[in-house]
């Protein structure tokens, strides 16, 4: 579904991911691992075309990306639920979703903001409500629902569960396994907590220091290597 080979990119002239080179396969769930600015965010970008350069080959379904620019990654298939969440705060919970609709593509099976609610049944609590009076919680439901509404072929998350109320983290975790388990949802997340890593992941990627330190099936994902890459 989605290949990287021998992928380098830029900060200005600044190498921050450097030689990587990984694949996830259609259906997967491959949870990206390691400390803070070890480049995990960087290979989001990288996969969107966010950087100020990118070098190598990123394929989806065997369509080179490399020369597209964002929006056409988008249109061709990538949903992307960015650190922060990234929503309109001054849009309201409804215009938020429309816009995940006008990023769907021609053929669409038409998703529907209904089918957001019965995985986020709290936002339609909120649809007049504007983006940025909803909790943290609620915001990074929003975003994801907006990502799903795009009918990605790969939703890629960066951190979707960081500093939000642990309510709605078990929430979260358990549409993203029933997304991938149940609709065969390619997914790839970046993420800290390796006890979800490990219950959602078919497999997993290490990074340090812009380079792929470990890799391999999630029953591979061994304390040592936690302790090695992760431990602060």
């Amino acid at each position: 579904m989605l290949e990287l080979q021998n992928v380098s990119a830029y900060y200005r002239s600044s190498a921050a991911l450097q030689d990587l080179s990984v694949q996830v396969d259609k259906g997967e769930f491959l949870s990206v691992l390691g400390r803070n600015g070890v480049g995990k965010t960087t290979l989001m970008k990288a996969i969107l075309g966010l950087m100020d350069r990118t070098i190598g080959s990123i394929k989806l379904e065997g369509v080179e990306l490399i020369k597209m620019g964002t929006h056409a990654r988008a249109a061709a298939g990538i949903g992307y639920v960015p650190q922060g969440r990234g929503i309109f705060p001054k849009f309201t919970v409804r215009e938020n979703l429309r816009m995940g609709t006008f990023a769907a593509p021609a053929n669409s099976n038409g998703k529907t903001l209904e089918w957001v609610f019965e995985l986020f049944p709290n936002l339609k609590e909120y649809l007049g409500r504007q983006g940025g009076n909803l909790s943290g919680g609620q915001q990074q439901q929003l975003a994801i629902g907006r990502a799903l509404l795009t009918e990605p072929k790969v939703l890629l998350l960066d951190e979707p569960t960081e500093g939000i109320q642990p309510n709605i983290v078990e929430q979260i975790e358990n549409v993203l396994v029933d997304l991938n388990s149940k609709h065969g949802m390619t997914i790839v997340l970046v993420e800290q907590n390796v006890d979800f890593a490990r219950r959602a992941s078919q497999r997993f990627v290490i990074l340090d220091r812009g380079s792929l330190a470990a890799q391999g099936a999630v029953a591979e994902l061994t304390d040592e290597l936690v302790n090695r890459y992760m431990a602060v």
